[in-house]
C-alpha cells in the first residue's frame, strides 16, 4: 500500500510538473491573476462556480478571499454560484438545472466582474451557459478545465487547461491555481502583510 501511496503523490508531482514547463499556461495564469488584481481595484468581484468537487474548489477560492488567504487585510469581494440552497433548488426546480449558474449572473453579476467556471471535463452544461450570460453583462470568462478543455475552452475569454485526463489530478491543479491566484492578489492589493 505504501508503494501505491507514492505512486499516487507521484502522479500529482509529474501533473504539476508539466503545468511548471507550460509557458502559455503560465502566462495565462498570470494573466487571469493581473485581471483579477484591476477588477478589485475597480471595486468589482470574482464569480465562482462548479459541479460535485468543482463546486467545493469554488467556494474554497472564494472563501480565502472574503476571508483571508495568508495574512490578515480587509475582505475582498468574491461569489461562489455554488452555496445557496435556496437559489440552486428554486432555479433547479422552475428553469432547470442547467441554468442554476446562468440566472445568478443575471442577477448579481456586473460588468467588469470575472466569473471562473470550474468543470474538470469543460462540457458542464450549466457552466457553458453561464458563460452566455456571462458574456451578455461584459463579465469575463475564465474557464478552469481539464483534458482537452471541452466546450468552455472554446468559448471562454481565458482557458485554463490542465494537462491531464485524471480528474483527481486535475482537481488537485485547480486548487493550486486558485491559491497561487488568491496569493498574488492578495500581495498586489496589500503588500506582503504579514504571512500567517
Amino acid at each position: 500500500m505504501k508503494e501505491y501511496i507514492k505512486d499516487q503523490i507521484k502522479k500529482s508531482y509529474e501533473t504539476k510538473q508539466i503545468i511548471y514547463q507550460d509557458e502559455i499556461l503560465l502566462q495565462k495564469i498570470e494573466e487571469v491573476a493581473r485581471k483579477c488584481v484591476a477588477l478589485y481595484k475597480s471595486d468589482k468581484k470574482t464569480i465562482l462556480a462548479g459541479n460535485g468537487g468543482s463546486a467545493a474548489d469554488a467556494q474554497h477560492i472564494a472563501a480565502e478571499l472574503v476571508g483571508r488567504y495568508g495574512f490578515d487585510r480587509p475582505s475582498i469581494p468574491s461569489l461562489a454560484l455554488t452555496t445557496d440552497t435556496s437559489n440552486l433548488t428554486a432555479i433547479g426546480n422552475d428553469y432547470g438545472y442547467d441554468q442554476v449558474f446562468s440566472r445568478q449572473l443575471e442577477g448579481m453579476g456586473q460588468e467588469g466582474d470575472i466569473f471562473i467556471g470550474i468543470s474538470t471535463s469543460g462540457n458542464s452544461v450549466n457552466i457553458i451557459k453561464a458563460f452566455a450570460s456571462a458574456k451578455k453583462k461584459n463579465i469575463i470568462t475564465v474557464a478552469l478545465t481539464g483534458r482537452d478543455g471541452g466546450e468552455m475552452a472554446k468559448i471562454a475569454d481565458i482557458a485554463l487547461v490542465i494537462p491531464s485526463n485524471s480528474t483527481p489530478r486535475i482537481q488537485e491543479s485547480h486548487i493550486l491555481i486558485g491559491h497561487i491566484i488568491c496569493d498574488i492578489i492578495e500581495k498586489e492589493i496589500f503588500g506582503n502583510g504579514v504571512k500567517a
